[in-house]
């Protein structure tokens, strides 16, 4: 068991983190900003060093200096806790090449699931149902047309690297299909950099519900049950409800199983989460895995 662990995250979370760190003896550093010398996260802690100004990119994101706070307070792991650096795996290599270990899943499965395409390509390797879909990112409009007309409309583009509604764009006829296929491309690359673009078959008004998953280093996954997120505004969640309601014994079950496949198929481990839509025979596909603590985890 880690003696101190630092943790690289503020307000709600990194408090909860604090607590379960008393509960189990183990001493905690935070990092903050200019902004949140005050903040009650830097009071709780054990030890609290100052990273940088009040802008996210100078401290919360600033992977050399929360990495130099770790070696300075001799932490010998890192919690990112949510959002922030949680999914970057490029901050987990970082922490492995100083010698500090990363509280979360491995820098290949946050890489690799982090990417909706190979994500999309490892559930159905794991045998999870997948809507109809393209398969690699869509080169041109000449491309997208086909695939359009192959899987039939209403389809749904979406960025491979994306998240939140960004980079994604219903379609419900041709008609529409390119100018929807430039505007998301671009949206993508100015949110993300990353301008790669796949199509799926779009499920009209869906059901979204969560698998909640934890797994060790040995192999072993568990879930934790479901939640329904389906009541959101502007693909950002308002309501959730844990258990989802109203799925029938085999369907919950089946997800669940679903779920645990395709965290072991990718050797996952640390919290992570599921998402899947349903549609309104009950059938269930596969939507996108979260490699972190979900926000909405208690």
């Amino acid at each position: 068991m880690y003696k101190k662990i630092l943790i690289a995250n503020r307000g709600e979370i990194a408090i909860r983190i604090i607590r379960a760190c008393r509960e189990m003896g183990i001493k905690t550093v935070t990092v903050h900003s200019t902004a949140d010398r005050d903040s009650l996260h830097v009071k709780m802690a054990d030890e609290s060093l100052c990273i940088g100004e009040a802008k996210s990119a100078d401290s919360y994101l600033n992977i050399p200096r929360i990495i130099a706070a770790a070696e300075i307070t001799g932490a010998e792991a890192i919690h990112p806790g949510y959002g922030f650096l949680s999914e970057k795996a490029d901050f987990v290599e970082m922490c492995q090449a100083s010698g500090i270990d990363f509280i979360g899943p491995s820098a290949e499965v946050i890489h690799s699931m982090g990417d909706k395409i190979n994500a999309r390509k490892a559930a159905e390797l794991a045998g999870c149902p997948c809507t109809p879909g393209t398969k690699e990112a869509l080169k041109n409009v000449e491309e997208v047309r086909q695939a359009a007309e192959k899987i039939g409309f209403p389809v749904i583009l979406k960025a491979s690297a994306g998240g939140g509604g960004r980079g994604m764009r219903i379609v419900r006829s041709m008609g529409g299909l390119i100018n929807a296929y430039e505007t998301a491309k671009a949206e993508a690359y100015a949110c993300f950099g990353n301008d790669d673009i796949f199509l799926e078959k779009y499920i009209e008004r869906p059901r979204h519900v969560e698998i909640q998953l934890l797994g060790d280093k040995h192999g072993n996954v568990i879930h934790l049950g479901d939640r329904d997120c389906s009541i959101q505004r502007r693909n950002q969640k308002i309501i959730e409800e844990a258990p989802a309601p109203g799925l029938s014994a085999g369907l919950r079950k089946r997800m669940g199983e679903s779920a645990v496949a395709v965290a072991k198929a990718v050797g996952y481990y640390s919290a992570g989460t599921i998402e899947f839509l349903v549609d309104k025979d009950e059938n269930f596909y596969f939507m996108e895995m979260n490699t972190r603590l979900q926000v909405e985890h208690p």
